[in-house]
């Protein structure tokens, strides 16, 4: 498995995401663990918040059935939405009693990464870097990050946090790609150049900030899936003609497309089919050329300003 770093770890590049395991029995996900173990896929995304807390209720059955699983593997989990009350909270009290419910239902004593699931507008760094302070010290959390963090509000962060801020959790797609498109289409009138996230990617890179890609498959936010779309034709028929001269599912190349960029991402899957993340995990074992991830470029819709079209303004 082709890996990546985050922090002092190498990981691989593409994580397992659990946010579905409510769906599953701890018997089946056992086998889907297990399975996923032996692919080398051994880093698993979660949250407090996916399935009502049920989907790590699910993992942590599975840990209860070998503990020594825990060993073999990375667990990440994410705090700081309050949807039974519909807010954010980044406040100390929040993020410690967050950290202590996700270690419970996952049958661990620590967690390898915490991130910030979202930014708390009410977000106060100062309690922050005592939460992260006191769940460091203790053991309980190895590693730090966020998730849909621009580069001020990590700034803002930093400079009370004293632990590192290793991963930036963003969306990022072929059909969802303005973090990479902006770059391009730099002081043009289109849509396209507008930053709207602080040149992200280029920050990131900056500060050795992992980018992990939450729905690598999705266009726009939750609209669904581009595979097979009818209104990705020309990206479905690259991805297809890509798929057949490497011998495995658009769904791989489409997550070649973002494991070939030098910034070095890990992406995200979301199946709960064995199979299909089988095939997702192939992603890792394609190196698209140059000229074939700026072709799929294109085909999501982003004309190159060498060769401007009237649509130009889609991103």
């Amino acid at each position: 498995m082709k890996t990546v770093k985050i922090g002092d770890m190498s990981v691989p590049a593409l994580a397992v995401g659990c946010r579905r395991f409510n769906n599953i029995s701890v018997e089946d996900a056992d086998k889907y663990v297990r399975a996923a173990l032996d692919m080398g896929a051994n880093y698993f995304d979660h949250a407090d918040v996916y399935g009502g807390s049920l989907s790590e209720t699910v993992f942590g059955g599975v840990l209860a059935i070998d503990p020594s699983l825990r060993d073999k593997m990375y667990i990440q989990s994410k705090c700081g939405i309050r949807k039974a009350m519909n807010a954010f909270d980044l406040s100390t009290e929040y993020i410690l009693s967050s950290v202590e419910g996700s270690l419970k239902r996952l049958n661990t004593d620590y967690l390898d990464v915490l991130l910030l699931h979202r930014m708390d507008a009410l977000m106060d760094p100062e309690e922050v870097a005592e939460a992260f302070g006191k769940l460091h010290q203790q053991g309980k959390v190895r590693a730090f990050g966020v998730s849909n963090a621009t580069p001020m509000q990590i700034l803002l962060l930093k400079k009370h946090v004293t632990q590192p801020i290793v991963i930036n959790q963003m969306q990022l797609s072929l059909a969802h790609c303005p973090m990479i498109a902006q770059g391009i289409y730099t002081n043009m009138d289109v849509k396209s150049a507008i930053d709207t996230d602080g040149s992200v990617l280029d920050f990131c890179r900056l500060h050795d900030i992992t980018i992990q890609t939450w729905a690598p498959l999705q266009f726009g936010y939750q609209k669904g899936v581009f595979l097979d779309h009818p209104d990705f034709p020309e990206l479905n028929r690259v991805l297809g003609e890509l798929a057949e001269k490497y011998a495995v599912t658009k769904t791989a190349i489409a997550l070649a497309w973002i494991l070939r960029h030098p910034a070095k991402m890990q992406a995200l899957t979301g199946t709960l089919k064995i199979g299909r993340l089988e095939d997702s995990l192939k992603a890792a074992e394609v190196e698209l050329t140059r000229d074939e991830w700026y072709e799929l470029f294109e085909a999501a819709g982003n004309h190159l300003p060498v060769n401007p079209q009237p649509n130009q303004a889609r991103s």
